[in-house]
């Protein structure tokens, strides 16, 4: 019980020491660097002292039932939680076990959400090897160590991951890796209390695509014979998505519009045979729509001429492969919208308008086949 009450007591020092620290982001940014390390030091205190007590401690059954550790066990949660750092737990293969608050509002990305998922999914593509590696390295225990990487919504904006071990409790068979996030330069992260999105937001969202939906109505039944597809491209273009890429499939499939950012960029893919691009070939065949936020896999559209992934090259963190067919009737075509950069995710409302207008495209295409 003694040992209980010693932990107790060191944690409750902790706590009041994370308030303290919490409270000094306030102060001029020439002395963020000092508390930067003190919080640093509060993570390895963490990692090295409290966390293996308490791990003996909920070993070896303490006096007085389980009442205790699981009062002690909350309190490190709250702890975990309240940090003022972004900090992750992840497995060997970055899968998120947990994630705090400061790093629910660093990355824009909710807990519900990220836990199960990799976090190297939430990196640039470039990244995302690199952090792989080095988290295993970790968990295998060869030294703590960290990386600059880039957040796929940011990428223009670098962040220092920072990994440690923490060693694994008698229920996990593997260690854990703490990850600790926060800006590549001096500055310390600004970490907001999540808001719910007001509704005006929504309503904003749900009339500009109601919007988009007629835009593209009028442009389908206004389209010169042959055009329906290229003019449903130029509408999408810019104001829904920043790439647009239109395949058709008679009678094998061939590129037929691409509009991208830049010229450049249109002509690289207007060259690429969309036969090897799995997302178009699936779409083609099967007519089965894809919505992917932060693809997984780079080569999931192809690559370029230079041999490059095309999701990589484009930035692409969100995707839309439709099937342009009709109720009754072949697939005429594919359509795959890209977002890139820091742009918002496709949503599945944009998702479910996107599937109406394919139908209407496909029926276009249909009736005024030249």
């Amino acid at each position: 019980m003694a040992q209980t009450d010693e932990f107790g007591e060191e944690l409750a020092d902790f706590v009041r020491r994370v308030a303290e620290l919490k409270a000094a982001r306030s102060v001029p940014s020439g002395d963020l660097p000092t508390v930067l390390d003190a919080a640093i030091f509060e993570l390895d205190h963490v990692a090295d002292r409290l966390w293996p007590w308490y791990e003996r401690l909920t070993a070896s059954g303490p006096v007085g039932g389980t009442s205790s550790a699981a009062q002690e066990h909350q309190l490190l949660k709250t702890v975990f939680q309240t940090l003022p750092l972004p900090v992750v737990l992840v497995d060997r293969e970055t899968v998120v076990r947990r994630l705090n608050q400061a790093a629910t509002a660093f990355t824009g990305v909710r807990s519900g959400y990220a836990t199960g998922r990799p976090l190297s999914g939430f990196l640039a593509h470039a990244d995302r090897g690199a952090f792989r590696s080095q988290t295993a390295a970790v968990a295998r225990g060869e030294g703590d160590r960290s990386l600059n990487v880039h957040l796929q919504q940011r990428p223009s904006f670098p962040v220092r991951a920072t990994l440690t071990q923490l060693r694994p409790g008698s229920g996990e068979p593997r260690n854990t890796v703490l990850v600790v996030l926060q800006p590549a330069g001096h500055r310390m992260p600004t970490v907001e209390p999540l808001r719910p999105l007001p509704n005006l937001t929504e309503t904003t969202r749900h009339a500009d695509l109601m919007d988009l939906v007629d835009t593209m109505t009028t442009a389908l039944l206004t389209a010169p014979v042959g055009a329906a597809l290229d003019r449903a491209a130029r509408v999408l273009h810019g104001r829904f998505a920043d790439w647009v890429i239109a395949d058709t499939t008679n009678p094998g499939l061939a590129r037929s519009t691409v509009l991208a950012p830049s010229e450049e960029g249109a002509k690289l893919l207007a060259a690429q045979d969309p036969a090897t691009c799995p997302l178009v070939v699936t779409a083609a065949r099967g007519g089965t729509p894809a919505l992917q936020i932060r693809p997984a896999d780079p080569a999931a559209f192809g690559h370029d001429g230079s041999g490059a992934p095309v999701l990589v090259k484009a930035d692409v963190t969100s995707l839309l492969t439709v099937p342009l067919a009709p109720p009754e009737g072949p697939v005429k075509g594919v359509l795959t919208l890209f977002r890139s950069g820091a742009r918002l995710a496709f949503s599945m409302a944009e998702a479910q308008a996107m599937d109406m207008m394919s139908r209407h495209l496909a029926l276009a295409m249909e009736t005024r086949a030249p």
